[in-house]
């Protein structure tokens, strides 16, 4: 088996200082010759298992110090961040964030930190606490593994109890915690679809509620009874100012745990690659909902047995995002504020219940294009008698180029030159020649001409 090797030329040159040392005086204590050491400091050549061992051994080091590319989400996190419409004119690409993280990690990181802070958004991502909840899990690419672990391991309990899991999930809240399920009619609750009753000793659900949510709704009560330590941890990990972002964070983290419980991890996976990650069949197989089969497949990270990289988004009728997980995939298409209106997420409005289906070719603020695949379709919420229920468009999208695995791309024409071309929303977007345009770019010269016009409403330099 090849040794595991990897880049780590600036941490290095870092303990090496910190000790006081040479080159020639560390490399005598590493045994290795001191133009060998040069060049791992230059990141010409990888750091071996063997040697982080001994620099473990011989040094006051912890190599997870090399992993600094963790904390900032890796080079899509910092991607993301530069997608940011101030960095627009300065045409950074991913070849140069890379270099960048691997040359100098530390200065990366104070940069994430300092734009996370405030930099993000003007000034909405200092206080904005549903910002910070996002950041913090774009930071884990929304893989929590300790958390999938345990709900998998839950889930094969319930399961050699009972092979409905809806009924397992029930009697496992009766055994393990003397909490009763009962489902209630709207008028006795009119205003919830789930409650705590201690008093009663009940969980109560609303008959608004189809199956798959009181399975969803009975996992995370599980979630929060049985690993509420575990996730206020994860919570606390994160060190935020703002306790409203906190909650949200800690919200999603049983969220996470409930949805691994109905689709575990090892069995979620295996279904995916049988299947073709079929949506509808995924869904029937595991009764759950599209939104929860959604977020679902934004988290399949796990080292060894990764999924696909997918995004997941949730887009209002206006085009506003109130939910938006970036995953693995790097995309930057859910960084704006709004959709592009060129996106056939807005299509699936017009036919609810439908998957709609597009490849797109997306313009980056950095004045690059990336090219993605995406699906959306229309969910509807829990909505009182005679009342009408709020609906979104929950959409997945994931790398064109990988678009060809799924079964919902199969006999459909994955040519670039049929792509849609969208953009971050008209206010970011540069393309010159879009006749849906609403806006002029913010911070574009508008340019005019009085003796002609021109398709589009506005002409403009970058």
């Amino acid at each position: 088996m090849a040794e595991t090797a990897f880049l780590a030329g600036p941490a290095i040159r870092r303990l090496r200082r910190r000790e006081g040392l040479t080159q020639a005086a560390m490399a005598a204590r590493l045994a290795i010759s001191p133009s060998y050491l040069n060049l791992i400091e230059r990141n010409q050549r990888p750091i071996s298992a063997r040697l982080l061992v001994q620099l473990a051994e011989t040094f006051d080091f912890d190599p997870r110090s090399l992993r600094q590319d963790e904390a900032v989400g890796g080079v899509d996190g910092l991607r993301r961040r530069l997608a940011d419409e101030r960095f627009a004119d300065l045409g950074i690409d991913r070849d140069e964030i890379a270099e960048w993280l691997s040359a100098a990690p530390q200065a990366a990181l104070a940069f994430a930190r300092l734009y996370d802070a405030g930099g993000g958004e003007g000034e909405v991502a200092a206080s904005d606490p549903m910002d910070l909840a996002r950041r913090e899990i774009e930071r884990w690419r929304n893989h929590f593994a300790d958390l999938d672990a345990a709900a998998e391991a839950l889930h094969d309990e319930l399961r050699l109890s009972n092979a409905d899991m809806g009924a397992a999930l029930a009697e496992r809240l009766r055994q393990k915690h003397q909490l009763s399920v009962r489902v209630l009619p709207y008028d006795v609750m009119p205003d919830a679809l789930r409650r705590l009753d201690l008093h009663a000793r009940q969980l109560q659900l609303s008959e608004l509620l189809d199956q798959s949510s009181r399975n969803f709704q009975v996992a995370l009560q599980l979630a929060m009874l049985e690993q509420g330590e575990h996730i206020a941890a994860i919570a606390d990990g994160a060190q935020f100012a703002d306790r409203a972002a906190w909650r949200l964070f800690r919200r999603h983290l049983s969220g996470y745990f409930a949805a691994a419980l109905l689709m575990p991890y090892g069995r979620f996976m295996r279904a995916c690659e049988a299947t073709g990650y079929d949506l509808t069949i995924l869904q029937r197989r595991f009764n759950v909902g599209f939104e929860q089969l959604a977020h679902r497949l934004t988290t399949l990270q796990r080292v060894g047995q990764r999924g696909l990289p997918f995004f997941m988004a949730r887009i209002d009728r206006a085009g506003q995002f109130s939910k938006r997980y970036a995953g693995a995939s790097g995309t930057t298409m859910l960084e704006s504020d709004v959709a592009c209106p060129l996106w056939n997420v807005h299509r699936a409005f017009e036919q609810a219940g439908r998957i709609q289906v597009q490849t797109v070719e997306f313009a980056e603020t950095s004045g690059q294009t990336s090219h993605w695949f995406t699906m959306a379709r229309t969910v509807e919420g829990s909505a009182a008698p005679g009342g009408n229920p709020a609906q979104f468009a929950v959409v997945l999208g994931l790398d064109a180029q990988l678009a060809r695995q799924l079964s919902q791309a199969r006999g459909l024409s994955l040519d670039p030159a049929q792509e849609a071309r969208t953009g971050p929303g008209c206010a970011r977007c540069h393309r010159g020649d879009c006749q849906q345009r609403s806006l002029p770019p913010r911070g574009a010269a508008l340019q005019f001409d009085e003796r002609s016009r021109g398709l589009t409403p506005f002409s403009f330099g970058r």
